[in-house]
């Protein structure tokens, strides 16, 4: 199987004069057109300037590669074949009702996975597709409404910034999919607000992955949803055994996995018994709803306790409106560890308190940090992510 050749689809680029990084997305999705015309495979990488790269393979077939990178900042490259999403398109089509009449958007760079995938969609489908990666937030609220889109992927940063620019209602739009990274009570309703006819649907998945969860309109904002369509869930703890209902280690099942790396790899990645798991530690409820504690390998133990740094930033970002933040790990004598996090709020010393007490409440006593930096910028690794090692020589006094 391959991704769709003959392009129905109307591609809306952005014109000439616009920032360096909108021409550059611009060029991607022409040469990403003109490679599926032609059968080529796709490469999408997340740290150069092009971020589409077309190739045909030396055994004739079409493959996809995309690019991701973790913590660390080391490159994976993943290798997936075109009936790995194909599979979740139809998807989109029966069980959402997305088609050719319902035009796309997408606002970010598609050299990430999250955007490649929405695009190739829309070819799929036959559906118009408005490229808004690299505008200013109010150009793509222009974008939206001239494009009368009706189906957005975005993630909760975009969603925010589109947010920030005090946009008016867009009621042309139907389905919002929000994914890459854990959706607040606050964006969740105030983007019901932007978009008064659509259904928001957080969801969850992976680069390795694809698709594991997807939350429907009144899943408990805590949640990503349940198991997506076709996909089979476990949990399992000491030994890969099954643990129920939880918590521990999600393992996965479905026809959407990757291949292969073929760039770099990850010792989190394991195959057994045919279910994937990226190092994902979660929890399920009674009635199927799956919860995100962190990542296996950001775990650390304080006091015996066993903590996710991730629990802890998606509470400091509550207290700041957003802001982006890390929580890192300290030696301690008494405790094992410690928490330290550091804040990207350069004016926001005067809620140091109110992030400790809000940490404690929510999560207990070992997981509320005993250090907090505020900081002009985080420093960032390419793809987009904090750089934790760099943090960690910061609160230790060494960066």
């Amino acid at each position: 199987m391959r991704f769709r050749q003959d392009m129905q689809s109307t591609v809306h680029l952005p014109q000439q004069d616009v920032p360096a990084q909108a021409m550059y997305a611009a060029r991607a999705v022409d040469l990403l057109k003109d490679g599926l015309r032609n059968g080529a495979s796709i490469r999408a990488r997340q740290t150069t300037a092009d971020p589409i790269e077309v190739w045909h393979d030396d055994n004739g077939q079409q493959v996809l590669q995309c690019q991701s990178s973790g913590s660390s900042g080391a490159p994976k490259t993943i290798q997936r074949s075109p009936e790995s999403w194909i599979a979740s398109f139809e998807i989109t089509r029966r069980q959402f009702g997305a088609g050719a009449d319902t035009p796309y958007a997408v606002l970010g760079d598609p050299g990430h996975s999250l955007v490649l995938f929405a695009i190739l969609e829309a070819f799929h489908l036959g559906a118009n597709l408005s490229v808004l990666s690299g505008l200013s937030p109010r150009a793509q609220l222009q974008g939206l409404s001239q494009g009368c889109v009706q189906v957005l992927y975005a993630t909760p940063a975009q969603l925010r910034l589109l947010l920030k620019a005090n946009p008016a209602p867009l009621t042309e739009m139907r389905l919002v999919f929000s994914g890459g990274g854990k959706l607040d009570p606050e964006t969740a309703k105030a983007s019901s607000k932007l978009f008064p006819n659509a259904q928001l649907h957080e969801f969850f998945g992976a680069s390795e992955t694809s698709f594991m969860a997807i939350a429907p309109v009144d899943a408990p904002i805590a949640s990503v949803g349940r198991a997506y369509p076709g996909v089979q869930i476990e949990l399992r703890g000491r030994d890969d055994q099954a643990v129920g209902q939880g918590p521990g280690e999600l393992w996965v099942k479905s026809p959407y996995v990757f291949e292969r790396y073929v760039e770099g790899d990850s010792p989190d990645t394991r195959w057994k018994d045919g279910f994937l798991t990226v190092g994902e530690m979660a929890r399920i409820d009674d009635d199927g709803f799956l919860y995100l504690l962190g990542r296996k390998s950001r775990m650390v133990t304080v006091a015996d306790h066993n903590v996710f740094p991730e629990a802890v930033e998606a509470e400091i970002k509550q207290a700041v409106n957003g802001a982006r933040c890390a929580v890192v790990p300290v030696p301690d004598a008494a405790r094992g560890h410690v928490l330290a996090a550091v804040v990207e709020c350069a004016a926001c010393d005067d809620v140091a308190g109110t992030i400790k007490d809000r940490c404690r409440d929510a999560l207990g006593v070992p997981s509320m940090p005993r250090q907090i930096l505020f900081v002009d910028a985080l420093p960032m690794l390419p793809a987009g992510k904090p750089d934790l090692k760099k943090l960690e020589q910061i609160v230790r006094g060494q960066g």
